[in-house]
């Protein structure tokens, strides 16, 4: 079991990731653009390099966890990218970049005799913070029995999804999907609430008590709706780029969607009239704007 590795995107995801790796006793090589980040973990234990390159040149083993499909793209097989590095063996990709970007990646990087696997990952910031996400792996069995105790620092919750490059990202796309749905149409019904003079709090106990029970009602109402302070951690910019990588991965295979495509509408609408760095649960501020109500006193 490889006990260095190398990690590119030490974000808000990432970060922790990191520190948990380190606290497993794994030594880290981190890569990332911004300094404050490198930083972060440079004092938690780990190592820091200057490019991909550098890096795939330092160790056998990279994980990346990055925002975008196109920085993911950059970064692995870019002019700089780990596919040029001399010592990788293993690129493992937690970032969320559906299977026709993961694809084209895994077919370069066994072109360079670099083994591929997709393990995007779930459960926000929080859970990256306790090591409790859920990882979703797909690519050779092998590989991925080698570096399960590595991904197990990461996630309880490591499910082998199948051998086909591609088959982890679908899946992650499929529950962003009905977790952006379930945040979407909860702040419809919120909204409808509101306006018909019910309590916000008085609807999320009755959701959370009957059959309307979602990931929304659970914890993101309570935490980040109900308080006003809209900080769960997971922006509406990346929501709508899994809705929409969802979307078009369904149109590809002829897959009919018509509640996802009225999600992608709704997370379209929240992009337009915010910003991509928006708290994803600002979308009921959209609503509440759209139904003309103001958030009822306490």
């Amino acid at each position: 079991m490889t006990t260095e590795i190398g990690f590119i995107g030490a974000g808000n995801m990432g970060g922790p990731m990191v520190k948990n790796l380190l606290a497993a006793d794994y030594s880290v090589v981190v890569y990332d653009n911004s300094q404050t980040a490198i930083d972060a973990c440079v004092a938690a234990g780990a190592t820091a390099v200057g490019s991909p390159k550098e890096l795939a040149d330092t160790v056998e083993t990279v994980l990346v966890c990055l925002p975008t499909p196109d920085i993911v793209r950059a970064v692995a097989l870019g002019e700089d990218g780990l596919v040029h590095g001399g010592k990788i063996k293993t690129y493992i990709d937690l970032s969320t970049t559906g299977p026709r970007m993961a694809m084209p990646i895994a077919e370069a990087m066994e072109e360079a005799g670099i083994i591929a696997l997709d393990a995007p990952v779930s459960g926000g910031v929080a859970g990256a913070i306790a090591g409790s996400l859920a990882v979703m792996v797909s690519g050779p069995h092998n590989a991925h029995g080698h570096h399960r105790p590595m991904l197990e620092k990461i996630g309880k919750n490591v499910f082998y999804v199948g051998d086909k490059i591609g088959m982890g990202q679908l899946m992650k796309l499929l529950n962003n999907m009905l977790s952006g749905t379930a945040l979407a149409v909860t702040s419809e019904a919120v909204a409808l609430g509101i306006k018909a003079g019910i309590a916000p709090q008085m609807m999320i106990d009755v959701f959370n008590a009957s059959s309307g029970r979602n990931t929304a009602t659970e914890a993101k109402f309570p935490n980040a709706v109900l308080t006003r302070s809209f900080d769960i951690g997971f922006n509406t910019g990346l929501m709508f780029k899994d809705v929409r990588l969802c979307i078009e991965e369904a149109e590809a295979l002829g897959v009919t969607m018509f509640v996802g495509s009225g999600t992608r509408q709704a997370w379209a609408h929240a992009l337009g009239k915010g910003e991509p760095s928006d708290d994803s649960t600002v979308i009921m501020q959209h609503y509440e704007k759209l139904a003309a109500i103001e958030w009822p006193e306490d």
